[in-house]
């Protein structure tokens, strides 16, 4: 199965706005393993970076204005995620961005591309509700080393995304019949070290007379007490 994590950063937070992409990034899973391509470009806005958005990624028009336009990375792009299942995180962010791009420029929106998008952001909120479900966050419960992550990236934070859909989804391919193979090798082990051996009739000790009447004696003392509420007495007599 062929997956692409995929991240993008933007000039601010609406499209419908005039707001633009100024980096993608994708990185290839082909059954669940990294494969080591990927895709990234930075790309020239044709306006200015909001200043909340720069302090979130630290881009900015200067470093910006000599890359190419949208329109020169999308072939390229295009042909690198297609017909894969896009791994996004907070999904309908990216694929709103990605489709204004792709309307400006006249061309079909990427469902047309990639028709399976799994958003790992509803994705944990689902496995956990009520906690935070930032890429942060997640990391961090999920034991991913983001320590050199001082700003938001595209491609640092594909590669983040990537460990953690792994590690949300670890174990997920024994119930699609993916790992029948362990599973049955663990269940003989398990029958193999079963104890199998017949064990030997119990000893039965029988009450001596004396034990019997101290018992009958004690029986009566607690039903005097008792008033006649004595269950062992009451159980006795209606056996």
């Amino acid at each position: 199965m062929r997956q692409i994590v995929l991240d993008t950063e933007t000039t601010g937070l609406y499209p419908d706005k005039g707001h633009r992409i100024i980096e993608v990034a994708a990185l290839e899973l082909i059954d669940r393993k990294l494969t080591g391509n990927h895709f990234h470009r930075y790309v020239n806005p044709e306006r200015e970076v909001d200043e909340e958005a720069e302090r979130v990624h630290g881009l900015n028009w200067e470093q910006l204005k000599d890359h190419p336009l949208f329109a020169d990375i999308v072939p390229p792009l295009l042909e690198f995620i297609a017909g894969a299942e896009l791994i996004i995180h907070n999904a309908p962010f990216d694929v709103g961005f990605l489709n204004k791009e792709l309307s400006l420029l006249g061309l079909p929106p990427l469902r047309e591309y990639c028709p399976e998008v799994l958003d790992t952001l509803k994705l944990a909120k689902d496995m956990h509700p009520g906690k935070k479900n930032s890429l942060n966050a997640l990391c961090d419960r999920y034991e991913v080393d983001n320590s050199h992550r001082s700003l938001h990236g595209a491609l640092l934070d594909t590669e983040l995304l990537a460990e953690v859909y792994l590690a949300m989804t670890r174990g997920q391919g024994s119930l699609l019949g993916e790992e029948e193979g362990p599973e049955e090798e663990r269940e003989v082990e398990v029958e193999q070290h079963f104890d199998v051996t017949p064990r030997q009739a119990l000893r039965v000790l029988h009450a001596s007379e004396e034990e019997l009447a101290r018992h009958a004696k004690t029986i009566e003392d607690i039903n005097k007490s008792s008033k006649g509420k004595c269950v062992w007495s009451n159980l006795e007599a209606q056996a």
